[in-house]
């Protein structure tokens, strides 16, 4: 088993670690929630305009009108689809930034455990070496001890 201090070096080289997968976590979480909103907003200007040109075209628009809109909605549409593909990247990037946090986690855990039980097993060979030098202390003192026997006079 590796020594408490080389136990220690690594819990603190794996704390930093995932350390810095956390805040890369963090940061690929907060790119899929601003790519989410921004697809919404687009979903949402789409719905507008559309209710819009449908208003237009019940009050009669003319074909001018109906072509400019065909054409923005085409655009709107491929905006729409690029920042759904955006949205699914980081959809993506949040879930591998994910498993190399718990990856990390999972790697700093073994070493707190194996430091654990370190520290339980020289806490038991402690215990036992104590033990062990309080029986011999208490064989030498005691009075059945041949050693302590007195010779008759």
């Amino acid at each position: 088993m590796a020594s408490p201090s080389a136990l220690d070096t690594l819990i603190d080289l794996a704390h930093k670690e995932t350390d810095e997968a956390a805040k890369q976590l963090g940061l690929a979480l907060r790119a899929g929630d601003e790519a989410v909103q921004k697809l919404d907003l687009l979903l949402q200007y789409r719905n507008d305009y559309a209710e819009r040109c449908q208003s237009n075209l019940a009050s009669g628009i003319s074909t001018t009108h109906l072509n400019n809109f065909q054409v923005f909605m085409q655009k709107l549409d491929h905006a729409i689809s690029g920042q759904q593909k955006i949205a699914d990247d980081t959809q993506l990037r949040i879930a591998q930034a994910r498993a190399a946090w718990q990856t990390c986690e999972q790697k700093k855990m073994s070493f707190v455990t194996l430091a654990e039980r370190a520290n339980k097993e020289q806490s038991r060979r402690e215990l036992w070496r104590d033990q062990k030098q309080n029986d011999e202390h208490a064989a030498r003192r005691s009075p059945h001890n041949p050693q302590h026997k007195r010779t008759p006079s």
